[in-house]
């Protein structure tokens, strides 16, 4: 699975450490959630979303071509 988050970030102007604020996850766990080195768990993908504003689908890519 792939996620949006570091284009999401980009389109509102945000930084890694403002969303690491936010979710209360560290910079490095952030960092690797926004790089897909790490996928978030479904509870967090939401928290994501929530604090972005944008529904959590915005956030997936598709896997459907």
């Amino acid at each position: 699975m792939m996620n949006r988050i570091k284009e999401v970030l980009m389109e509102q102007g945000r930084t890694q450490a403002w969303l690491a604020n936010r979710i209360g996850k560290s910079y490095v766990v952030t960092t690797n959630y926004v790089n897909n080195k790490t996928q978030p768990s479904i509870p967090v993908l939401y928290q994501i979303a929530d604090v972005l504003g944008v529904d959590v689908r915005e956030l997936l890519v598709s896997s459907r071509r």
